[in-house]
Formats: structure tokens, C-alpha cells, sequence
């Protein structure tokens, strides 16, 4: 940041010298970079992020301490939703390969993953709210207000998740213990969850971690579609 030209208090109406040097002063960005980056990570240590910029009378914890129970409600919804919809719609398009189901399936995935997820926040608030009145439009005040914003930020995992278990799917039910099972007479709903899904699942599974990463990281811009006051 030192680099670039300008500063925090940069801004279209110039701050007289003497106020800057006093700002300056203040935040402590009149001493030395190492000293600077030093501080810097005494507080983080701390746990003490600083007074807000924006916001006049508040810190950053304060902040972080109203907003951070909200993001992490929508993330948690947005992780339920991409994990309960992807696996069942992967699995779905597995067992239905190359039929109606499998091709709408992947229809589905490649829109969720080509599709940023701001964009379809404002297509489902233009859709299910604005024209089918079916939820609300914007805010954070109940259930209903939660379920756009989870649709929108769980449509790119959700996605993935659907393409890596119906090609997981595909190879287990290829593997020899499948047919062995089928060959005993088992049923193909016993075999499916007995034996398909369980052993399918696992890329799934080590896929969560990142997933969850990002969810929880990737919110910001959709709270901002949908007015949420989160991170």
C-alpha cells in the first residue's frame, strides 16, 4: 500500500496539512513501516482490529461481533443447501445417465457454476420475488428473508457438488463389488445406498473443507444485493 499514491484520508476535498499530520499521528502511520507491521501484529494478537474508518464511535471488533452471526447463518444455509441438493441431483443424474434427469441435472450445474453469484441473486429477486411475490424481496428479518441468499450463494458449490458425485457415481457403479451385489439379488435401491453412495461420497467429503472456506468468505457481495447486514 505505501506504493501507491494517496492515503486512508485521501479524498476528493483535500484535508488541510495540519489535520492530516494530526490523522496521521493518531493511527500511528507517521512511524516507520516495521514498526507500523509490528503493531499491526501485536493487535491482531490481541485481538484488536482498531477504530472503524466508516463507521464514527465503533470498532472493527464491534463490527465483526454484529455482522459475523449473520454471514455465519446464511454460510451455514448456503452449506446445507449445497451439500443436501448437489449430492441428491449428482446422484439422480447417475442413475438416470443419459435420460431426461441426468441432462437437466447438468443443465442445472452448468448454470449454477457459470452463473456469478450476484447475478443470480438478481435474477431470483426478480423472479421468485418481485414478479411471483413468492419471498422477500431484501432484509433480514425471518426465515423467508434467508432463503434467497442461500439459493444464490450455494448455486456454485451446489453445482460442483453435483457434477463430482454423479462422475464418482458412475465409477462405483462400474466397480466390481456393484455388480457383485447385484449379482446376490439385491435391490437397486439397496445397493445404492448401501453400497453406491457410501463409497461415492467420499470426494465429496474432502471437498468440504474448501467449500466451506469459501461460502463463508464469498457472502459479501450477495448481503449487499439483499440489503443483510453481515461482514
Amino acid at each position: 500500500m505505501r506504493a501507491i499514491p494517496g492515503g486512508p484520508f485521501s479524498g476528493e476535498r483535500k484535508l488541510p496539512p495540519a489535520i492530516e499530520a494530526s490523522l496521521n499521528s493518531y493511527y500511528g502511520l507517521d512511524q516507520p513501516l516495521f514498526k507500523q507491521y509490528l503493531d499491526y501484529l501485536v493487535s491482531v494478537a490481541k485481538w484488536d482490529f482498531g477504530p472503524s474508518f466508516k463507521y464514527k464511535g465503533q470498532t472493527v471488533n464491534d463490527l465483526i461481533g454484529s455482522g459475523f452471526p449473520i454471514s455465519f447463518t446464511l454460510g451455514l444455509e448456503a452449506i446445507c443447501l449445497a451439500l443436501a441438493f448437489g449430492v441428491l441431483f449428482g446422484v439422480i443424474a447417475a442413475l438416470k445417465r443419459n435420460k431426461w434427469q441426468d441432462y437437466t441435472a447438468m443443465i442445472i450445474a452448468v448454470v449454477g457454476i457459470s452463473v456469478p453469484n450476484f447475478i443470480m441473486a438478481a435474477l431470483l429477486q426478480y423472479v421468485l420475488a418481485m414478479k411471483l411475490g413468492v419471498f422477500p424481496v431484501a432484509q433480514w428479518e425471518s426465515w423467508g428473508h434467508t432463503v434467497l441468499p442461500a439459493i444464490a450463494v450455494s448455486s456454485m458449490p451446489m453445482a460442483f457438488i453435483a457434477r463430482l458425485t454423479r462422475s464418482s457415481m458412475l465409477e462405483v457403479l462400474s466397480s466390481d463389488y456393484i455388480r457383485t451385489a447385484r449379482a446376490k439379488g439385491l435391490s437397486t435401491s439397496a445397493v445404492t445406498f448401501k453400497h453406491a453412495i457410501r463409497n461415492a461420497i467420499m470426494p465429496v467429503v474432502t471437498y468440504m473443507g474448501p467449500m466451506a472456506a469459501s461460502i463463508l468468505t464469498g457472502t459479501f457481495v450477495v448481503e449487499k444485493v439483499f440489503g443483510i447486514p453481515g461482514l
